[in-house]
């Protein structure tokens, strides 16, 4: 984006979700009760495994990892929304390059433990005598550690990439979020060879923990397909139907999103609001539902609440 002589842009406006504005109030109530939804039923996820002793196993810890990755990344987002909705309130300064470097942390970590996941699964399924000695404590603390650097270097690589750009036009992001694709047009320079990084960077990083999964999974597949109870191989389909649930759930709309050449831009505030409003709330719900352990241990939680009141 090429600019005249203009002076440098230190803050930016956030427009938001474009609606009536009779609507405000109703969709602020909408997305209020989605996230209080989000935070409580992940909270809930996490505070159940660490609670119930028959949970205190690599796929659950990992699982509180996902919940709480949910968590953040909803409050990274969503009460900056709201607060638009009913006070007009939409200057962010700074907290543009926090927002950005916050979401595309969390969502990079996510797609990293989704693997470790997948791997988790496959470890569990196809190679169960060495399970125990493989999936250690220390192990398992490592590899998520290195999730979570893995998305710090990723973000700081991208956000500092981004950020380094002259802004010195309009101040206006036509989105609800800060994020890459509606900054860089913001800027008045080339963004070429940005857009082409981001491309690359994101698309080899998500392909790859997508082939990652994909791998795991039909390793996974072709070893349930040899057990001889049907007892059995519905009890291994069930620990993975909810894991290949949220990966579906998860890559879909950020292919759409990243991996696609053009802009639908309307589409995209529907996708965008998909996954950073509503997949963080359907990971628990999913998780509850498809989880026969999940849902025993939710139902014990329950009982014990109920014997301490009597």
């Amino acid at each position: 984006m090429q600019s005249g002589n203009q002076t440098s842009v230190y803050h930016f406006i956030l427009v938001g979700l474009h609606h009536p504005p009779h609507l405000g109030v109703p969709l602020f109530l909408a997305f209020f009760v989605i996230y209080i939804l989000t935070v409580s039923g992940n909270g809930l996820i996490i505070l159940t495994v660490l609670l119930d002793v028959k949970l205190q196993r690599p796929m659950y810890w990992f699982l509180c990892h996902l919940s709480f990755l949910d968590m953040t990344i909803s409050s990274a987002i969503v009460p900056k929304m709201l607060a638009g909705f009913l006070w007009n309130s939409r200057v962010i300064s700074f907290g543009c390059v926090i927002q950005l470097f916050s979401f595309h942390f969390l969502g990079c970590t996510e797609c990293f433990l989704y693997t470790l996941m997948a791997y988790d699964r496959f470890l569990a399924i196809c190679k169960p005598l060495h399970y125990a000695t493989i999936m250690t404590r220390n192990i398992c603390t490592y590899l998520a550690c290195g999730t979570w650097l893995g998305g710090t270097l990723h973000s700081l690589f991208q956000t500092s990439f981004t950020f380094r750009l002259p802004f010195c036009g309009p101040n206006r992001v036509d989105y609800f979020f800060c994020d890459i694709p509606v900054i860089l047009r913001l800027v008045c320079a080339d963004t070429t060879i940005n857009e082409l990084v981001t491309f690359v960077d994101i698309g080899f990083l998500a392909l790859t923990c997508f082939a990652l999964i994909l791998t795991s999974y039909g390793y996974i597949v072709s070893a349930i397909l040899r057990i001889r109870s049907a007892n059995g191989r519905r009890n291994a389909f069930s620990t993975c139907a909810a894991h290949l649930t949220v990966v579906v759930v998860y890559y879909v709309p950020c292919t759409f999103i990243y991996l696609r050449p053009g802009s639908q831009e309307p589409l995209d505030g529907v996708v965008a609001v998909f996954y950073t409003v509503i997949t963080p709330l359907l990971n628990p719900i999913i998780y509850t539902l498809r989880n026969k352990e999940m849902k025993a241990a939710l139902g014990r939680l329950g009982r014990c609440k109920e014997e301490h009141r009597h």
